[in-house]
This record gives structure tokens, sequence and C-alpha cells, in this order.
């Protein structure tokens, strides 16, 4: 299991879905997760958080099942708080190979969420507090996945898309030697995302 973590723009989801395609594991996105329940819309729309005893809930049974089926897992966005990472330390802490977080410069990053045009992207003062939140929980969440002997790794995340997933790509194979690419074909035609979507 590897652990995707990255500030909104840094392209975890982008990256997440093409080291799921190169290596043949089961993507699973929070967010994603959250969006096709639908059971909590209104909660979204608000622009609140899901509590997350239900996020751990789902998130679990999403696991479990690609477990179940043979998949390997590769997490985004989850666990996204300090609550959410001490319960998966607690029951799958020795599943984890690695965490690692994609690093990108803020000014890259209003850049391209300016590109994806979501509603939640459009205003600076937003964007920021979603930034403090993450870098407030993340450095909660670090020093307790190490102490687990979890490792971390920081990769630079700037550049093309094809760049930053052949990085990911050797990150992934040092925290899990078994892991083994389903395509040697990285900056071909295979994997086509963009940062806008």
């Amino acid at each position: 299991m590897i652990i995707l973590f990255g500030l909104a723009g840094s392209g975890k989801g982008t990256q997440g879905k093409a080291l799921s395609e190169i290596f043949g594991w089961r993507w699973l996105s929070n967010g994603e997760v959250i969006r096709q329940s639908k059971k909590f819309d209104d909660i979204i729309n608000r622009g609140e958080l899901i509590p997350d005893e239900e996020v751990i809930r789902m998130m679990n049974e999403q696991i479990e099942k690609a477990e179940a089926e043979g998949f390997d897992v590769i997490l985004d966005g989850y666990p996204r708080d300090i609550v959410q990472a001490r319960y998966i330390m607690d029951t799958m802490a020795e599943k984890i190979d690695g965490a690692i977080i994609l690093d990108v410069s803020k000014e890259e990053l209003y850049e391209r969420l300016a590109l994806r045009g979501r509603d939640d992207d459009r205003e600076k003062e937003s964007i920021d507090r979603r930034f403090d939140i993450f870098e407030q929980n993340i450095s909660q969440i670090i020093p307790l996945f190490e102490s687990h002997g979890v490792p971390v790794e920081r990769i630079n995340g700037s550049g093309k898309i094809e760049e930053v997933t052949n990085r990911l790509v050797e990150v992934v194979k040092q925290l899990n030697p078994e892991a083994v690419a389903q395509t040697q074909d990285v900056n071909g035609g295979e994997i086509e995302h963009s940062y806008g979507e």
C-alpha cells in the first residue's frame, strides 16, 4: 500500500491514477469515494467536512474490497487528518509500504487550480485556507507515520506530468521492491491525464 499526499492541485489524483495503471493496483481517492456515495452532497455543498468516522468507514470498506479482489492499493487524500491517520496506524500500519508527498510551489498550484476551473478553486482566500489546513494536518501525520516505521518520501511534483510519474515509479519501486510495472511505456500514449482535469 502506497499513500499519496499533496496540496490541492499537486497532481496526486492524476499521478495516483497513472501509478494504478502502471502497477495494476487499485487507486482509492477519498474525494471520489465520498462523491460517488452521494450521501454527503449537502455537507459538501455547505463546505463542511465529512465526519471522520464516516470517512474511515467508507475508506475501510473500499480497502477491504480491493484487497479481497487481490489488488494492492494506492490511497489518495486519505488519511486527511490525525484521527484518520491514527486509525490507519492502529489497524493496517504493517500493510503500508510508504507515503509519498508531492512537493509543488504554491505559485504553480494557483496556476493549476485556475486551469481546473472548479468553483472551490476560484478564490485565493479559500485556496489558502485549504493549504493551511493541509499543512497543519501533514505536520501531525508524518511524525506519526515515522514513529510506526512507515517510510515517508518527498518528491518534486513540478514539471511535465510524465516526468513526475517517472520519479514516482522509481520511489514506489524502492518502497516496494516487489512492485512490477505492467508497462514500460511511462512516456507513451497509454497514460493521458492533465492537471487541468
